[in-house]
C-alpha cells in the first residue's frame, strides 16, 4: 500500500498501480525484462524498491509518485529476490535471494553499497524483515527453519551472525507468518494453526485454543502487532485479535508445550477465503485493513470490532491459480475464462472490468465461444470442458432485458445460466471446436478419444472416434477447404484428419463408437538432429569457400605487386570435429499448437527436443489400412524460429485479416509476426515484435487471441494473469467503443433450469449406454433364471406330495425310497458331478483357503501366541463372588536378562577417582652397590698369593671389609633410624589433618542420617549414585515390568489353580448327585430331601473354547454371513449402483445341502443314543408280601439311605462353601495384589514420563559427559607424565648425588696422595683444578668432533676448595704438562689422573643438569596445561552439574501420584483438611519417629564428644610436657656418656661414618700391592745382581788371571822390551815410550770398574728405600749408559 487510495502489486512483468477510488491502473514494467520477484515500500511512502528476476538481477528504488528510478542495487544475488524488507528508520534494505544461492544481503541502499550478506539457509526462505525495537537484528523463516539474525561487531569488523531456530519436540514446520516482539521473542505460526512463541532460539510455548483446538485450522500467514494487540491471519478465512501481554508473558503449565488460551475477537472473511497479507492503513482518520486473498480476491475489512464494524468487502476478484483456456467474442468485446478454481468468468477487456461469473463443483479445463452462424443473432453460448470429463454449454445475457420482478435488487451487467451439461469423456477435457458451419461440436479428452455432437437447440450425441494419444488441439478445416475435415493434434506426437460425421448416418444402438469414419494420419518423426547437422556441414563448407576466397586474393595482390608467388604444397588437410550425431529422442516431443495451411497440409510446433522451428507436414494419400503407431512421417518444410530452442511456441492465433500471426511464448513473451503475403515461410518469420508480459518462470501463455475487429490482443497465461493490448494506434480507435452483452432470449425467465451433473464419478455418454445394455442382457437373464426355478419349485412340491401319498399307504403297500429312483445312474452321474464340482471349487479356493489360513496364523502369532494368561472369570457356588484373572502378555526374555545384569549403569568418572590411585610408573630407590663396594668387590675377587707379602694383603684385605662392613652397617643403621624418624614426621599429621575414615563417616552421615534435603531446593546437589540416566531407567522399568508379571504370573497360577479345583469339584459333585439319586429313587418321595443344584462352569471360566470349533459352529457362522451379505447386497441394490457390478445371489451347492442335512442326521443319532444310553434297564419283577425280617430289612435300609442323604447333601453343600472360602480369601488377597499393581503402574507411568525426558535430556548428557571423561583422561595422561617427569628429577638428582660423593671422595683422595706439608700442594691442586679444553669422540662415526669447553665446575664443590684457592689469579700461567723440579713423578701423574676424572664427573654432572633443566621446563609447561585442563575439566564439570540440576527440575515437574489413606494425612489447617496439598511433604512416620528420635541422640553424642575432645586436650597437653621431659633426659645421659668414653662432646654418626675412609683404604691396599710387585721386582733385580756380581766375579777372576798373565806378559815384554830396548834404542828413536793404544784400553777399564761400582750403591740405596713403609719418595735417576 503506497497511500491510501494507491495499490501496488505485480503482475507478470509489470508493476500495477491502481488507484481505488478510479480504477485506474498504470504500469510499470520489467527494467531487465525477467521479471519481478519482489516489491516493498520505505516506510516514508516516499520511495519503494522492486526486486527483479532473471541473470544477476537488480534491485531498483523508485521515487513515487514521480517514478523514476531513484537508486539501482546491483549483485545481491544470482537468480531473484524472493523478498525484501526496510527497516524502521529507512535506512537499511534487507534483501534474500532464492535458489541457488538463498543470499542475505543488508545494503545501505542509498549509498548503493553492500553492508553485510550471508547465506540465509539451503532451502526456501519465504521473508525477511528488520526487528521494530533493535535495528541490528533481522528474522528469516521458510522452509523448514526459522533463523535469528544479528549485525555483530568482531575483531575483523561487522559481521552477521545467524542463530538457527530449535524445534526441540514439536514438529518441524514450515514458516511464513512471523512478528517480533518488543522484547526480543518472536512469534510465529505454524501449519497445522498454532502460535509457537520463540525465546533464544527455543520455543518456549505453543499457543492453542481451549481443548487444545488450532488458532486458526490451517497455516498462520500472518502476523501484526498492532496497537497492543496481536492480529493473526489465517489460511481459514479467519482473522483473530489475541492479548499481547497474555501471549509475551506466557509459559508452559507442561510436558506437552501447549499452553490454551482464547482470542478476543474474531472476522470470518469469507469461505473459501485463505488469507496470505494484510495491510492497515488510515483514510480519513479511520483504520482500515486490505488483505489479499490466495484464491484470487482482495478484500477490505474493517477490524475495529465495534456496533458499527462494517462486513468485509471484497474489492476485487480473480481467477486463483493458472487460467486453463480463454475465448473472445466474434461480435463484442467480451472475453471468457475458465480455470482449475472452478469459476468461468466474463470480461469486459475494454472497460477492464469482471462482468459475471459462475462457479461449478470441478475446475474447467478447455473453454470455446459459439461462432455466429451457432447462436444468430446473439453469438451468447460459450462451451467449457472441465477436469471430470463435462462439457457445459453456458449462455450469457443482460439480466437488465428480462421482465421486471418486484422486490429483484442489484441487477448486474451481465448473467450466465447453464443451458446443457453432458458427459462425453472420463477425465479431462482438452479441447472444444466448433465446425465452420456451426453444425458440430468436437470434444477431445486425454482418453485419447474424440466426441461429436450435433449443434441444435438440444446437443446431441453423433458418436466418438479412438486417436492415437491424448488430444492436445482441434481445429477445423476453415471455409475456402472444400470438405469440412478436423485436425485432431495429440501429445505424443500423433496427427489425424478425419471428416465432419453427420448425424444418423450412424448405428448407436449399443455403442457410440464410429469405426467406419475416414481418417489419415501422421506421426511426426524427429528430424532436429538432421537439421543441425546439415547446418553444421554447410557452415563448414562456406568457411573453406571463404579460406580458398581469401587465399585467391592474397595471392592476385601479390601478382599485382610483381611478386613471384611461389606454389606451396598443398596443406594437409586439417582434423575435423565428428559431425552432431543423429538423435532421436526416446519419448515423442509433445505438439503443443497447430493450423491448417492447406487441405491436407498442417503447420506443427512442437516442445522438447524438437523445439525451435515450425514444421510444415502433410497427409499422406495412401494409409488407411496401415498401422498409426508403426508411422515415421517428417515434415517436408521447416521454419526455424529465432530464441525458441528453449522456449517454445504454446499457442499460435491469427488476425481475423491473417495478416498478424500471434505467438505466445513458454516464458510469457508475445510475438507477433507480420505476414506480407498470408504465406508462413522463412522470410516472414526473420522480422517479429516481442513483449515480455506474463512472468517468465510460471506464465507461459495459454490463450491469445484478436478481438472481432482486430483492434485488441488478449492474452491470458499460467500466472492467472489477463493483459489487452491495442493493435492499432489510439488514435485509430474510438473513445465511444464499449462491450454490449448479448440480450436474453424471449421468455428465457420461464425456461427451467438445465439439470447439471455434479457427480464426478458419474457416468459417461459412452459408459451410461453400455450399462444400459448390460442392465437389459442381465435383466432378460435373471427373468430365465426364475421361470426355471418356478419350474424346479413346482416339480419339486410334486414329488413331495407323491412322497406323502407313499407314507398314507399301508406299509406293505409302501414303495421303498430306493424304488422312487428311475435309474440309479442318475444320481451316480449327480454324485459324480457334484464331485467334480467339489474338486474343482476347492482348487479355486485354494489360493483363498491358503491366503485365510495364513492370515489366521497371522492372527493367532499376533494376538494369541504373545498372550500368556486370558481373562478367567471364577465365579463362586452359593454366592455371586467372583475373581478374575489378569490378561498377560508373555514377556521378552530381554526382560529377564536386563534383570540379571543388575542395575548398574553408565557410572560418571570424576576428576577426584584417579586421585586415590597409585602410580605404576613410579620411580624407586636405586637398589644398586656404589662404586666403592664393587672396587672392594674386585679387591676380594683377585687371586691371593701364597706368600708372606701376599698372606698381609691378605689379611689387610679382611680387614678392610671387616672395617667397611661394620662402616656400611652403621650407615645402614643411621640411615634406617633417618628413615624411621621421616616415616614417623610423614605420619605425623598436620594442624588441618583429617582423618578419611572420619570424613567418610562423616559424609555417610550427612547423605543417610537424616539430613533429608528436597529435590526441589536450589543448593541440591544430586549424589552420584543417585544419577540417572536413561539405560538406568531402561533397566528400571524393564525389572518393574518383570516384577508386576511374576507377581501377576502368580497370583493367575492361584486362580488356575482355583478353578482347576472347581471342576474337580463339579466332577465330584456329579458323582455324588449321581448317588444321591440312586440312593433316593429307595426313598419314599415324602423322605427325599431336594437334591442341591450342581453348579455350572460359566463361559468366562473357560474362555479357551471359544477358540475351539466343530462342524456345526462353522455352518452357524456361514449361515449368519450369507444373512449379512444378503442384507448388504439387498442395501446396495437400493442404492446407487457402480461401473458394470456382477455380483450374483450365490445359491448353496448340492454338496453344502448334503453336508448339513447329514451333520444334522448324525446329531439326530447322537442325540438319540445318548438318551437310550442314559435310560437304566427295567426288569418286570413280580411283587410279592414282604416278610417281618424284610421289613427290618428294609426299615434299616432305608434308615441308612436317609444317612447317607444327609451325609451327601452335607458333602456337597461343605465342598461349595469350602470352595466358596476358598474363593473370597483368593479374591481379598487379589484385591490387595490389585492395589499393588495400581501402585505399579502409576510408577510404570511416572517411570515411563521419566524416561521420554531422559531421552530428551540424554544426547547433550552424553556430550557433557564424554566432555568430562576426555578432559579426565587428558588429565591423568598429563599427571602420569608429571609424576614420571619428577621420578626422572628424582632419578637424575640422585645420580647427581652420587656423582657429588665421587668428586668428594676423588678430593679425599687427592689430599691424602699429598700427605703432610707437602710443598707442591698448591701447585697440584692448580693443577687438578684446572680448566682444560678435552676431545670428544662421536661413537656413531668414529670422527673426532670440535673441541668444548667445559662446563663450570659444580656449586657443591668438595670442601677442599678453599676460598683462596677460588680467588687466585686467573692470569698466573704455570706449565702443566711438566712436573716441576723436586716434585714426585708419581704423584704428578696421579694428580692428572685424578684431574680428568674430575673432568669426567663434572661433564656427568653438568649433562645430568642439563637433563634435569630440561625436565623441570617440560614439568612447567606440562603444570600449566595441567592448571588449564583442570580449569576447563571445572567448567566442564559445572555444567554436567548444572545440566543435572536443570534435568533434576524437569523431572521434577512431572507429577507423581502417591495413594494415601485419610488416616495418613496429618496436614490440617485450621483442624480440616485443605482443599490444596501443593505445600505438603509425603513423608514416612518411621522416618519422622526416627529423625525425631535422632535429634535427642545427636545431643547427646553432641555433649559426649565435648567432654571426649576435653579430655583428650588435657592429655595432649601432658604428652607434650612429657616429651619435652623425656628429650632434656635423654640428651644429658648421651652427653654424659660421650664425656665418659670420648672425653668431649662428639657426632656419633660423623664418628660411626669416618671410622673408615674407603678411598684411603684404597690407597693403602693399591699400595700394598705396588710394594708387593716392586718387592718381587726387587727380588728379581737382586737376583740378577748376583747373577752379574758372580758374572763379575767370574770376569774379575778372568781380568785378574788376565792382568796377571798380563802382568807376566808384561814382564816378559818388560824383559823383551829391555832386550829391544837396547836395540830399538839402537836403531832409532821412534820405537821409544809406551804404546798409545794401550794406555786408552787402560783407562776405559778403570772408568768401567767405577761406573759399576756407582750403579751398584744406586741399586743398594733403591732396595732400601723401598724396604720403607711409606713407599717410594724420591726422584727416579737417569741410568748412566754404559760405554761400550
Amino acid at each position: 500500500v503506497l497511500d491510501s487510495q494507491t495499490l501496488l502489486y505485480i503482475a507478470g512483468n509489470q508493476l500495477v498501480l491502481l488507484v481505488m477510488k478510479t480504477k485506474y491502473q498504470s504500469y510499470l514494467r520489467s527494467s531487465s525484462g525477467g521479471g519481478i520477484g519482489v516489491i516493498t515500500v520505505h516506510p516514508s511512502k516516499q520511495y519503494f524498491a522492486v526486486g527483479e528476476k532473471g541473470r544477476k538481477p537488480n534491485i531498483i528504488i523508485y521515487e513515487y509518485p514521480s517514478l523514476r528510478p531513484y537508486r539501482i542495487l546491483r549483485g545481491g544475488t544470482e537468480e531473484a529476490y524472493t523478498f525484501a524488507d526496510f527497516n524502521h528508520s529507512g535506512t537499511l534494505l534487507a534483501s534474500v535471494g532464492s535458489s541457488p544461492d538463498y543470499m542475505l544481503t543488508v545494503w545501505d541502499w542509498k549509498q548503493e553499497k553492500i553492508v553485510l550478506r550471508s547465506k540465509a539457509f539451503s532451502q526456501d526462505v519465504y521473508k525477511v524483515t528488520f526487528s521494530l525495537e533493535n535495528e541490528e537484528q533481522l528474522t528469516t523463516s521458510g522452509t523448514g527453519h526459522i533463523k535469528f539474525w544479528k549485525m555483530a561487531h568482531t575483531f575483523t569488523g561487522l559481521k552477521l551472525q545467524g542463530a538457527l531456530g530449535r524445534f526441540g519436540k514439536t514438529a518441524v514446520t514450515d514458516i511464513v507468518g512471523y512478528v517480533e516482539l518488543p522484547d526480543g521473542k518472536v512469534i510465529s505460526g505454524s501449519e497445522w494453526g498454532n502460535l509457537l512463541l520463540w525465546e533464544g532460539g527455543l520455543i518456549k510455548v505453543e499457543l492453542c485454543r481451549t481443548g487444545r483446538r488450532p488458532c486458526h485450522s490451517g497455516p498462520v500467514n500472518q502476523l501484526v502487532l498492532d496497537e497492543g494487540e496481536l492480529v493473526t491471519a489465517g489460511g481459514d478465512g479467519y482473522v483473530r485479535v489475541w492479548d499481547f501481554e497474555t501471549i509475551d508473558t506466557a509459559d508452559s503449565v507442561d510436558d506437552t508445550g501447549l499452553l490454551e488460551m482464547e482470542h478476543m475477537n474474531e472476522l470470518l472473511v469469507g469461505k473459501n477465503v485463505n488469507l496470505s497479507f494484510m495491510m492497515k492503513i488510515h483514510d480519513h482518520g479511520q483504520p482500515v485493513w486490505y488483505a489479499q486473498d490466495s484464491n484470487g480476491a482482495i478484500w477490505k475489512l474493517d477490524l475495529t470490532f465495534s456496533n458499527v464494524t462494517h462486513d468485509p468487502e471484497c474489492l476485487f476478484t480473480f481467477h486463483s491459480g493458472k487460467i486453463e483456456a480463454m475465448d473472445v467474442s466474434p461480435v463484442t468485446y467480451l472475453m471468457a475464462t475458465t480455470a482449475l478454481d472452478r469459476s468461468v468468468r466474463i470480461y469486459d477487456f475494454i472497460s477492464n472490468c469482471l462482468l459475471t461469473e459462475i462457479k461449478f463443483k470441478q475446475g474447467g479445463t478447455a473453454l470455446t465461444w459459439a461462432p455466429r452462424v451457432v447462436s444468430l443473432p446473439y453469438c451468447s453460448l460459450i462451451a467449457v470442458g472441465f477436469e471430470d470429463g463435462v462439457v457445459r454449454i453456458i449462455e450469457i445475457y443482460d439480466p437488465q432485458g428480462l421482465t421486471i420482478i418486484a422486490g429483484r435488487m442489484n441487477i448486474k451487467k451481465a448473467e450466465m445460466r447453464l443451458k446443457q451439461a453432458f458427459k462425453p469423456h472420463t477425465t479431462v477435457v482438452t479441447a472444444l471446436a466448433y465446425e465452420r458451419n456451426g453444425e458440430v461440436l468436437a470434444t477431445g479428452s486425454k482418453d485419447k478419444t474424440v466426441f461429436f455432437f450435433t449443434v441444435e437447440d438440444k446437443y446431441e450425441p453423433i458418436g466418438f472416434i479412438d486417436v492415437p494419444g491424448p488430444v492436445q488441439a482441434l481445429q477445423w478445416s476453415p471455409p475456402s477447404h472444400a470438405q469440412s475435415m478436423l485436425l485432431v493434434l495429440c501429445e505424443n506426437g500423433f496427427a489425424l484428419e478425419v471428416l465432419g460425421p453427420m448425424l444418423g448416418e450412424q448405428d448407436t444402438v449399443s455403442t457410440y463408437q464410429i469405426k467406419d469414419l475416414p481418417r489419415r494420419y501422421f506421426h511426426f518423426c524427429s528430424i532436429k538432429s538432421r537439421i543441425k547437422r546439415e547446418e553444421e556441414i554447410e557452415r563448414r563448407e562456406k568457411k573453406k569457400q571463404e579460406k580458398e576466397k581469401a587465399r585467391l586474393e592474397w595471392i592476385k595482390k601479390q601478382e599485382e605487386m610483381g611478386k613471384e608467388v611461389e606454389e606451396e604444397p598443398e596443406e594437409e588437410p586439417e582434423k575435423e570435429e565428428p559431425l552432431p550425431p543423429l538423435y532421436t529422442p526416446e519419448e515423442p516431443s509433445p505438439i503443443l499448437c497447430g493450423f491448417y495451411s492447406a487441405p491436407g497440409k498442417f503447420w506443427l510446433s512442437l516442445g522438447g527436443y524438437d523445439s525451435g522451428f515450425l514444421y510444415h507436414c502433410s497427409f499422406s494419400s495412401n494409409d488407411q489400412q496401415e498401422d498409426p503407431e508403426n508411422r515415421q512421417d517428417e515434415p517436408f518444410e521447416v521454419v526455424p524460429m529465432e530464441y525458441t530452442d528453449d522456449n517454445p511456441i504454446q499457442r499460435i492465433s491469427f488476425c481475423i485479416s491473417k495478416l498478424l500471426m500471434f505467438c505466445g511464448m513458454k516464458d510469457g513473451a508475445v510475438r507477433v509476426y507480420p505476414l506480407q503475403d498470408k504465406e508462413l515461410s522463412v522470410d516472414t518469420v526473420d522480422r517479429y515484435w516481442s513483449f515480455n508480459i506474463h512472468d517468465n518462470d510460471y506464465g507461459q501463455i495459454q490463450g491469445i487471441y484478436s478481438s472481432y475487429d482486430d483492434r485488441f490482443l488478449v492474452t491470458c497465461g499460467a500466472d492467472g494473469n489477463i493483459f489487452t493490448f491495442t493493435i492499432l494506434s489510439p488514435e485509430d480507435i474510438q473513445k465511444e467503443l464499449r462491450a454490449k452483452v448479448p440480450s436474453p432470449r424471449v421468455k428465457l425467465e420461464k425456461e427451467k433450469a438445465a439439470e447439471d451433473i455434479e457427480d464426478p464419478s458419474a457416468y459417461s455418454i459412452e459408459n451410461a449406454k453400455k450399462k444400459k445394455e448390460y442392465d437389459q442382457i442381465m435383466k432378460a437373464a435373471e427373468d430365465k433364471k426364475n421361470e426355471k426355478r418356478q419350474k424346479l419349485a413346482a416339480l419339486k412340491q410334486e414329488f413331495l406330495h407323491l412322497l406323502q401319498k407313499n407314507m398314507e399307504l399301508p406299509k406293505h403297500m409302501q414303495l421303498l425310497r430306493e424304488q422312487f429312483e428311475m435309474d440309479h445312474r442318475i444320481c451316480e452321474e449327480m454324485n459324480r458331478q457334484t464331485a467334480q464340482r467339489i474338486q474343482q471349487v476347492q482348487k479355486e479356493l485354494a489360493w483363498e483357503q491358503e491366503k485365510h489360513q495364513i492370515g489366521l496364523q497371522k492372527l493367532q502369532s499376533r494376538f494369541r501366541d504373545t498372550l500368556e494368561f486370558d481373562t478367567v472369570v471364577v465365579h463362586a457356588m452359593g454366592s455371586n463372588h467372583q475373581v478374575s484373572t489378569y490378561r498377560l502378555l508373555a514377556i521378552s526374555e530381554k526382560y529377564y536378562k536386563v534383570k540379571k545384569q543388575g542395575q548398574a549403569g553408565k557410572k560418571r568418572v570424576t576428576k577426584y577417582d584417579w586421585k586415590g590411585k597409585e602410580w605404576g610408573g613410579q620411580p624407586q630407590a636405586s637398589g644398586g652397590i656404589t662404586e666403592e663396594e664393587m672396587e672392594v668387590e674386585k679387591l676380594k675377587k683377585k687371586t691371593q698369593s701364597q706368600t708372606a707379602a701376599a698372606h698381609l694383603l691378605e689379611n689387610q684385605l679382611e680387614k678392610i671389609r671387616k672395617m667397611v662392613e661394620k662402616a656400611d652397617k652403621a650407615k645402614a643403621k643411621i640411615m634406617q633410624r633417618k628413615n624411621e624418624w621421616e616415616e614417623l614426621l610423614k605420619s605425623k599429621p598436620s594442624d588441618n589433618y583429617e582423618n578419611p575414615k572420619d570424613i567418610q563417616e562423616i559424609k555417610m552421615a550427612q547423605e543417610n542420617m537424616g539430613d533429608f534435603k528436597l529435590k526441589t531446593a536450589t543448593n541440591y546437589k544430586i549424589p552420584e549414585h543417585m544419577r540417572m540416566n536413561a539405560e538406568k531407567k531402561k533397566m528400571q522399568l524393564a525389572s518393574l515390568e518383570v516384577v508386576i508379571h511374576e507377581k501377576k504370573l502368580n497370583m493367575n497360577k492361584w486362580i488356575i489353580s482355583l478353578r482347576d479345583l472347581k471342576v474337580a469339584i463339579i466332577e465330584e459333585i456329579n458323582c455324588l448327585v449321581q448317588e444321591l439319586k440312586s440312593i433316593q429313587s429307595a426313598l419314599d418321595p415324602s423322605e427325599q430331601l431336594p437334591v442341591p443344584p450342581i453348579p455350572q462352569l460359566h463361559p468366562e471360566e473357560i474362555p479357551e473354547k471359544k477358540f475351539q470349533y466343530d462342524n456345526e459352529i462353522l455352518q452357524k457362522f456361514k449361515h449368519e454371513q450369507d444373512q449379512k451379505t444378503r442384507l448388504s447386497e439387498q442395501v446396495g441394490e437400493s442404492s446407487s449402483f457402480g461401473l458394470f457390478r456382477t455380483s450374483f445371489f450365490r445359491s448353496p451347492s448340492l454338496k453344502e445341502m448334503d453336508i448339513s442335512a447329514r451333520t444334522s442326521s448324525v446329531r439326530s443319532m447322537r442325540t438319540a443314543s445318548s438318551v437310550v444310553s442314559v435310560q437304566p434297564r427295567v426288569f418286570e419283577i413280580e411283587k410279592a408280601e414282604p416278610t417281618e425280617m424284610d421289613q427290618d430289612t428294609l426299615k434299616k435300609e432305608r434308615i441308612k439311605n436317609i444317612y447317607l442323604q444327609e451325609t451327601l447333601i452335607k458333602r456337597i453343600n461343605e465342598l461349595m462353601v469350602t470352595f466358596d472360602a476358598e474363593l473370597r480369601l483368593l479374591r481379598h488377597q487379589k484385591l490387595k495384589l490389585d492395589m499393588q499393581m495400581k501402585c505399579a503402574d502409576l510408577r510404570h507411568i511416572t517411570w515411563f514420563e521419566e524416561l521420554l525426558l531422559l531421552k530428551n535430556f540424554e544426547k547433550h548428557e552424553d556430550i557433557l559427559q564424554e566432555r568430562v571423561n576426555s578432559l579426565i583422561s587428558e588429565e591423568e595422561g598429563m599427571q602420569w607424565k608429571l609424576n614420571n617427569y619428577l621420578a626422572q628429577m628424582e632419578e637424575k638428582k640422585s645420580e647427581i648425588a652420587k656423582l657429588q660423593e665421587r668428586e668428594k671422595a676423588l678430593y679425599a683422595t687427592f689430599q691424602a696422595s699429598l700427605g703432610e706439608n707437602n710443598n707442591f700442594a698448591s701447585f697440584l691442586t692448580k693443577v687438578l683444578k684446572k680448566k682444560i679444553r678435552r676431545v670428544k669422540k662421536k661413537e656413531t662415526e668414529g670422527e673426532a668432533d670440535e673441541e668444548e669447553e667445559s662446563e663450570e665446575e659444580s656449586d657443591d664443590e668438595s670442601s677442599f676448595e678453599s676460598d683462596e684457592e677460588d680467588s687466585g689469579s686467573e692470569d698466573e700461567v704455570f706449565d702443566d704438562s711438566v712436573c716441576p723440579k723436586n716434585c714426585d713423578e708419581a704423584l704428578f701423574e696421579n694428580t692428572l689422573q685424578l684431574r680428568e676424572k674430575r673432568l669426567d664427573i663434572e661433564e656427568a654432572l653438568a649433562e645430568e643438569k642439563k637433563v634435569i633443566d630440561n625436565l623441570r621446563k617440560e614439568y612447567d609447561a606440562l603444570a600449566k596445561k595441567v592448571k588449564v585442563v583442570e580449569a576447563s575439566l571445572d567448567t566442564a564439570e559445572g555444567a554436567l552439574e548444572a545440566y543435572q540440576r536443570e534435568k533434576q527440575q524437569r523431572v521434577n515437574e512431572l507429577h507423581v501420584v502417591v495413594p494415601l489413606k485419610l488416616h495418613q494425612v496429618e496436614y490440617l489447617v485450621n483442624g480440616e483438611l485443605p482443599s490444596d496439598f501443593c505445600q505438603a511433604l509425603v513423608f514416612t512416620n518411621q522416618s519422622l519417629e526416627y529423625l525425631q528420635q535422632r535429634i535427642m541422640v545427636l545431643q547427646h553424642e553432641k555433649t559426649d564428644q565435648r567432654e571426649l575432645y576435653k579430655k583428650a586436650r588435657e592429655q595432649h597437653k601432658q604428652l607434650i610436657r612429657d616429651r619435652r621431659e623425656m628429650e632434656i633426659r635423654i640428651e644429658q645421659n648421651c652427653n654424659q656418656l660421650m664425656m665418659t668414653k670420648f672425653g668431649r662432646v662428639v657426632n656419633l654418626e660423623a664418628l660411626q661414618t669416618l671410622s673408615i675412609n674407603t678411598n684411603l683404604e684404597e690407597l693403602k691396599v693399591k699400595i700394598m700391592e705396588k710394594e708387593q710387585l716392586q718387592a718381587q721386582e726387587l727380588k728379581m733385580w737382586e737376583e740378577k745382581i748376583l747373577e752379574q756380581r758372580q758374572c763379575l766375579m767370574m770376569k774379575m777372576k778372568e781380568n785378574t788371571s788376565k792382568l796377571q798373565q798380563m802382568n807376566r806378559f808384561c814382564l816378559e815384554r818388560q824383559g823383551l822390551e829391555t832386550n829391544s830396548h837396547l836395540f830399538l834404542f839402537q836403531q832409532g828413536a821412534e820405537f821409544q815410550g809406551p804404546q798409545k793404544a794401550d794406555l786408552q784400553d787402560r783407562e776405559r777399564l778403570i772408568m768401567l770398574v767405577q761406573l759399576q761400582a756407582q750403579e751398584a750403591e744406586v741399586l743398594k740405596e733403591e732396595i732400601t728405600l723401598l724396604r720403607r713403609k711409606d713407599g717410594p719418595n724420591i726422584k727416579p735417576q737417569q741410568r748412566l749408559k754404559p760405554l761400550l
